[in-house]
């Protein structure tokens, strides 16, 4: 990858995109190019032509409002907002997390892109702002707006935040440009069109300025995103838990090299997985289908019904969405009463550890077409996992911690996609396509001599090895503090002896552990934060920087629980006090939390 000088005048997609251009090209035409770039900057013209923006238009303006957990909405805000000044307005775009209703008053043009987390959830770091946006009372008389809502028909709450920030902007007095988009996790379509409409209504706010003639340049976009992912090579595959242990966990090490992708700490790595052959097969046997059977998927074309299904089509994951889709066809009496409007807890309480094969045996078709149902599924979505390595430590490769999910329900084995993939069908030396997802919400302090607090029971461990390591290979002088917690101490200590040799060579202060199972009593992180709460309290005095990883249901609840009762009772505050306090922590980005 090429490095830039610290004060080159490009921005990080920039670097990127200009990085991943200059690597393919050979050192004659690196020079001509160079040439060819001197000589558009002698001509005056052209030179105006390749750099002059358009004019914004001063009684046009507009603004791009975003609420994100993982970056997508981030990603698309940018997207609108540069879509925007090439269009003549004077646009500007605002995280959620940096916002107060007030600030929508008065404005003229909104376009709002939030996602849902969780069950019906907003995005954590827009919390206060949905709250007050929802409770508080301003007047938006005046403002025109749309709203793109992302999230997951996997879950009940499909784009749940999306639809109740479009619901109360109308009930503020704002008028719709257009109606509420909603997008599943393949969103790139829907949100094109969406924005193909908002600009088509809305207009250039100013016409181009003419062209001089000068040929144009187009920077070259990243080879390796979601649309092109880069076929990594497996590296290292070794089972990192005990053979006792109740849990499968690995570590798993991939080739970065020749891609152009790069990294921080705290980012994610998005695979690809494929559906595993046996799930395939009991698909293809419920639905009665014939697995050579032609059919034609979207943006790639003809092939096999039993490829597509292989690496295609998500053929588990079982939403309402599906089912209704599938009554449809079958017309199927019973299942239609299940997916009455009034029978939506009994669907809830049916649909609870079932899949998509338990939906065809359940209900069969006669005379299925095979590309009627493939046209019922939706993409097989990749799996983000955060990223367990620094690239200082290890350039060339980044590394994940991975839990195989395996389990049974109504007497079938399951297993999880993409952890499975990678424990069961990603030996060292194949390939496996993925690419980068960058999480600004989860960063070390720019300063290395901040404290830094890290909780990660299990797999989330992950990402705080890479903060350790990337502190290691900086040589920050910053005190640090892991809590980390499993099941038992001799089978799931994961990277142990890499934990005591950073203690050892001080880029880890302390480490606190908590293994459930090893004595009567349930022991959890927790736990462990609450016996240690005076200390706590005096790192985060200090200024320390707070971080969770993990499980989003309970761990992280519990942990959010046990600090707040340690900033009340060690910092003498009241509930609400102790609210304010963490709030404050969330905005001033010393609390942050990477959970799911």
């Amino acid at each position: 990858m090429i490095e830039f000088p610290i004060h080159a005048p490009l921005d990080e997609v920039q670097k990127q995109q200009l990085g991943v251009a200059l690597a393919t090209l050979s050192p004659e035409q690196v020079a001509w190019v160079s040439g060819y770039m001197a000589g558009l900057q002698a001509s005056p013209q052209a030179a105006t032509a390749l750099t002059a923006p358009v004019a914004p238009a001063a009684d046009r303006l507009l603004t791009v409002l975003y609420g994100t957990e993982s970056g997508n909405s981030e990603e698309l805000a940018e997207q609108l907002l540069k879509a925007a000044k090439q269009k003549g307005f004077k646009a500007k775009v605002t995280n959620m997390a940096d916002a107060s209703p007030s600030d929508l008053e008065g404005l003229e043009n909104l376009l709002v892109v939030v996602s849902t987390w969780g069950d019906g959830e907003p995005p954590e770091a827009a919390e206060e702002f949905y709250n007050d946006l929802m409770n508080g009372s301003v007047d938006l008389s005046g403002v025109k707006f749309s709203v793109c809502a992302l999230g997951d028909t996997s879950y009940d709450q499909f784009c749940q935040t999306g639809k109740e920030v479009d619901a109360r902007l109308e009930k503020l007095g704002a008028s719709r440009l257009l109606d509420r988009v909603d997008c599943d996790v393949d969103f790139e379509d829907r949100f094109a069109s969406w924005a193909t409409e908002v600009w088509s209504t809305l207009g250039d706010a100013v016409s181009a300025p003419a062209s001089v003639g000068a040929p144009a340049i187009a920077v070259a976009a990243p080879v390796y995103d979601k649309k092109n992912p880069f076929p990594s090579e497996i590296l290292e595959n070794q089972l990192l838990s005990g053979d006792r242990s109740l849990k499968e966990t690995i570590h798993v090490e991939l080739s970065l090299e020749g891609s152009g992708l790069s990294y921080q700490p705290g980012d994610v790595l998005a695979v690809l997985p494929r559906n595993a052959d046996d799930v395939v097969s009991g698909v293809l046997r419920a639905s009665g289908l014939n697995p050579d059977a032609k059919v034609v998927v979207k943006d790639i074309g003809e092939k096999s019904l039993e490829h597509a299904l292989t690496v295609d089509y998500d053929i588990t994951g079982l939403s309402r969405k599906i089912a209704a889709s599938w009554q449809e066809l079958v017309k199927h009496e019973e299942l239609g009463a299940l997916l009455a409007e009034d029978a939506k807890e009994n669907f809830k309480t049916w649909v609870d550890g079932r899949q998509i094969v338990d939906l065809l045996e359940a209900y069969p078709a006669n005379d299925l077409d095979p590309q009627a149902f493939v046209d019922l599924l939706r993409k097989l979505p990749p799996r983000l996992y955060s990223i367990a390595s620094s690239p200082k430590a290890h350039p060339g490769e980044v590394h994940l911690t991975v839990a195989a999910v395996r389990y049974e329900s109504y007497d079938k084995e399951r297993k999880g996609v993409a952890s499975t993939f990678l424990a069961d069908d990603a030996p060292v030396g194949t390939k496996v396509s993925v690419y980068m997802h960058h999480n600004k919400n989860f960063r070390l302090p720019e300063n290395g001599d901040t404290p830094i607090i890290m909780v990660g029971p299990g797999t989330g461990v992950a990402p705080f090895r890479a903060f350790v390591e990337e502190r290691s290979e900086d040589g920050s002088k910053g005190d640090s503090w892991l809590f980390f917690g499993d099941q038992c101490y001799n089978e799931d200590f994961l990277y142990q002896l890499e934990w005591q040799d950073h203690l050892k060579q001080g880029s880890l202060t302390r480490l606190d552990v908590a293994f459930s199972r090893d004595q009567p009593e349930k022991v959890y992180v927790q736990h462990k934060m609450l016996e240690r709460a005076a200390e706590l309290w005096l790192w985060l005095e200090r200024g320390a920087h707070f971080y969770v990883c993990g499980d989003a249901s309970r761990m992280a609840k519990d942990v959010h629980a046990a600090l707040l009762q340690i900033v009340q009772e060690e910092g003498g505050k009241s509930e609400a006090e102790a609210e304010a306090y963490l709030a404050a922590l969330k905005k001033d980005k010393r609390y942050q939390r990477d959970v799911y």
